[in-house]
């Protein structure tokens, strides 16, 4: 079974950092081009919103862990923080067939997540909001 982690500032300016992270443990896993990008896109909205909502009054981490096992085989990649309890599946999904201006803001991110992705979960545990994200390869 493949294991990584990594624990940053759960600040924008980490996201590079992040992404690498990433890429370097789904190549490191064979892990399929159109997966990749699926799961950089995911990777992308889901610490972009840790980083500007989860720590309103100050700044904190969020650890990302990424594990690879099962047939067939699957990429189970962790988000897990102290900041704020969000569970951004509790939010009812954007209805897609009204034009962008009629449309209320936000939510199209978590959407787009949940539609790419094979299983989205979320947790709130000892003060940390644990959100999961699986994709099969």
């Amino acid at each position: 079974m493949f294991k990584r982690e990594i624990t940053v500032a759960a600040a924008i300016e980490q996201m590079e950092a992040v992404t690498a992270f990433v890429d370097a443990c789904l190549e490191e896993i064979g892990c399929p081009p159109r997966a990749q990008m699926q799961l950089d896109v995911a990777v992308d909205e889901l610490f972009s919103n840790i980083a500007y909502y989860a720590y309103p009054q100050g700044t904190g981490e969020v650890t990302l862990r990424l594990e690879a096992a099962g047939e067939p085989p699957c990429a189970v990649l962790t988000f897990i923080d102290s900041g704020v309890p969000y569970d951004p599946l509790s939010r009812a999904d954007p209805d897609t067939t009204l034009s962008a201006e009629e449309r209320q803001i936000g939510g199209l991110g978590i959407y787009m997540v949940k539609k790419s992705m094979d299983d989205v979960s979320y947790a709130y545990e000892d003060g940390k909001n644990i959100l999961t994200i699986t994709k099969k390869l």
